[in-house]
């Protein structure tokens, strides 16, 4: 029995194996994985190399130039004997337009750097009397006409400063400086900036007689010590009508220049006297004429503008570098009209080439052959009663 029963058990146990060793071979085998796919790999363009940037050139440093004009005397009214309601009178030919005196040569003032003149009148509304033989007096408000015909600066160290006293003076004074024009006085200095940034020293003296060269190198060495850059000298000087300078003014002008002026700035003859370059300097003996009221029919018509440049170096040195010459007439109407009152006060450019445009430079740069003029005023003035 027990024999039975054991080969019983060993079936079943030979059957359990099997349905074992069975299911672990049907048992499913594990996934493999797919592979990812493999990334796509694109070509990325070669980069433009970045240029590098050119440099800029620093500007070269370059001297700077300065133009300064120079123009003759402005009397800006008629004389006594002649009313001002006359056809003919400085403020009949004006008649309220205070630009009209400089309209036709405005043009060469509007864009220099500095432009200097002789103011030969008095601007003053009082009533003043004078005991001189020629005298002249300008409403204050005609102090308008050197502001818009582009002046700078006038010296008043002349002859006919004093006509009216000091009271005439004093209002000349007022009326300059009510409209903002710089001035000189007689024997003083004065420093002048342009709005190009030129700092311009200016003495100014009434020398007709005995100059005093002490003096006036004594007024060079304060401009210099007064941080002046560039200097000029005024001086009212010289015999009227004389188309060359006397020897006191060539003496004193080159004294001046050899103490360290640049430039002198000559009137009084009431004509053109030679321009003369003169150990780095310029000297203008005597620019005549320019707005000129005194005459209404002036013998001598010639005048002239002299434009100078100067140089400013790199080092700051300053220098003259030459000069033009603007030949001109102080009247624009033709000789002889308007019943022989041709000079309606406003100073025209000449053509060029022409004999007046000849003549005129002539006188200016001391060729002229012409005989001097006559300064012997009696018989004009007797003619006045």
């Amino acid at each position: 029995m027990k024999k039975i029963i054991s080969s019983v058990l060993l079936v079943f146990l030979l059957l359990a194996l099997a349905l074992l060793l069975r299911a672990r071979a049907v048992q499913p085998e594990p996934a493999v994985p797919e592979e990812s796919p493999s990334p796509t790999v694109s070509a990325s363009p070669t980069p433009t190399p970045t240029p590098t940037p050119t440099p800029t050139p620093t500007p070269t440093p370059e001297p700077e130039y300065f133009t300064i004009s120079a123009i003759g005397d402005c009397t800006l009214t008629s004389h006594q004997f002649l009313g001002a309601g006359s056809p003919y009178s400085y403020a009949s030919r004006m008649n309220g337009d205070y630009a009209y005196p400089f309209s036709n040569t405005i043009q060469y003032f509007e864009n220099d750097d500095f432009t200097i003149a002789n103011l030969e009148c008095t601007f003053s509304d009082s009533k003043l009397y004078s005991s001189q033989q020629f005298y002249f007096q300008a409403p204050s408000e005609y102090a308008n006409i050197l502001a818009r015909g582009g002046v700078n600066y006038v010296t008043t160290a002349n002859n006919h400063a004093m006509d009216f006293g000091q009271q005439g003076l004093d209002d000349t004074f007022a009326a300059l400086d009510a409209i903002g024009m710089p001035y000189g006085r007689e024997g003083e200095t004065s420093l002048f900036t342009t709005e190009s940034g030129l700092v311009i020293g200016i003495y100014c003296d009434h020398n007709s007689y005995m100059p005093n060269t002490d003096k006036c190198v004594a007024a060079i060495e304060q401009l210099k010590n007064d941080g002046a850059e560039y200097i000029i000298c005024a001086f009212h000087w010289g015999q009227e009508l004389k188309y060359r300078p006397n020897q006191n003014q060539v003496d004193l002008a080159r004294a001046c220049i050899d103490a360290g002026a640049d430039l002198i700035y000559g009137s009084h003859p009431h004509c053109l006297q030679p321009i003369e370059e003169y150990n780095g300097g310029i000297i203008l003996y005597s620019m005549g004429n320019w707005s000129f009221g005194g005459n209404t029919s002036p013998t001598d018509r010639d005048t002239a503008i002299v434009q100078i440049s100067v140089k400013r170096d790199l080092d700051g040195t300053i220098s003259n570098a030459g000069y033009d010459i603007i030949p001109c007439a102080v009247s624009s109407l033709p000789v002889g009209s308007d019943n022989g009152a041709d000079n309606d006060y406003r100073p025209t450019p000449y053509a060029e080439g022409t004999e007046e445009y000849e003549r005129a430079l002539s006188k200016i740069t001391g060729t002229y052959q012409g005989p001097d003029g006559n300064a012997d005023y009696s018989a004009w003035y007797s003619s006045w009663g």
